[in-house]
């Protein structure tokens, strides 16, 4: 099957058709980007910017809603999200069959350093240098983002 048909083959796995899909979206990016854009950063940037989305409506829910204290609220909204994210990704974005146990583990190291690194050493060190405390998680998001994309590609999800 090609291109266009696996899309809409309901005998394939769900993992092929969103990877033919995030192909054939990155087969037609303009400027040249189609040769430097690996379908799996297209399908990294949508499953993590849905995942932020989710981080962000259980961090409502959890400190509007239920009156967690903020501490609690962003730390285990945080955990579910990207519990979600290693989920889809390692399901349709890497689509690894691989024992999912070391990968586990390799990922929540990832998670751990990239906590440490960027959400609270970058993220506070830009804003301790005056930068606009939203600016400041802008900037630590990228990177964060950038860091577990290769992590994932990588080291977790590596090809055998």
């Amino acid at each position: 099957m090609t291109g266009g048909h696996i899309l809409n083959d309901q005998r394939t796995d769900p993992g092929q058709r969103f990877h033919a899909w995030t192909a054939a979206v990155v087969r037609h990016l303009p400027f040249g980007l189609s040769r430097l854009v690996p379908p799996s950063l297209l399908g990294f940037a949508l499953i993590n910017g849905c995942t932020f989305g989710v981080d962000l409506l259980l961090l409502t829910l959890f400190r509007s809603g239920l009156g967690w204290p903020v501490p609690v609220a962003f730390t285990v909204a945080y955990v579910i999200a990207f519990g979600l994210s290693f989920v889809l990704n390692r399901a349709l974005n890497f689509r690894s069959h691989a024992s999912v146990g070391p990968q586990a583990g390799l990922y929540a190291v990832a998670v751990l350093v990239n906590y440490l690194a960027f959400i609270l050493g970058a993220g506070t060190a830009l804003t301790a240098l005056g930068v606009q405390y939203h600016l400041s998680r802008i900037v630590a998001g990228i990177c964060e983002a950038a860091f577990m994309y290769s992590a994932m590609r990588w080291l977790i999800f590596r090809p055998r």
